[in-house]
């Protein structure tokens, strides 16, 4: 092989500071948007991103060129000062210091992606997959 490959793709969950409902309706596409921004500067592709008021899932393929601690440390503290510097200035918004981060299979792409895509629905029917909602508790 002449070149680097690699397929990897990785799903991390976060949540708001003592599970505040913080990512309300009215700025969820926002904040979304920076996080995307965010991967997207770090050479991570977004493959879906959703969650409800007090968490976040993001499925990227993932660059082996910056470390996992890196990635999340920089989507959450840049969409941290935009949320509070441009879209909500003078309201509480914080992260948990914690996250998860698991590794996907090629092949699982779209179970996972469809479990992040309906994270509403999940919750209201209490259809949950306890690990990935519960480790950034």
């Amino acid at each position: 092989m002449r070149s680097n490959f690699t397929r990897l793709y990785l799903h991390y969950v976060w949540a708001t500071w003592d599970r505040l409902p913080l990512v309300t309706p009215d700025i969820q596409q926002l904040v979304y948007a920076a996080i995307i921004r965010e991967c997207e500067k770090l050479k991570c592709t977004v493959i879906v991103i959703g969650g409800v008021e007090d968490h976040v899932h993001l499925l990227t393929g993932f660059t082996p060129t910056v470390s996992i601690s890196e990635v999340i440390k920089q989507i959450k503290g840049s969409s941290s000062h935009f949320i509070t510097h441009e879209i909500k200035p003078g309201e509480f918004f914080k992260w948990q210091g914690s996250y998860g981060a698991f590794t996907v299979s090629h092949y699982a792409i779209d179970n996972v992606a469809h479990y992040i895509r309906n994270q509403a629905l999940h919750h209201s029917q209490k259809s949950i997959i306890p690990l990935w909602e519960l480790t950034p508790s």
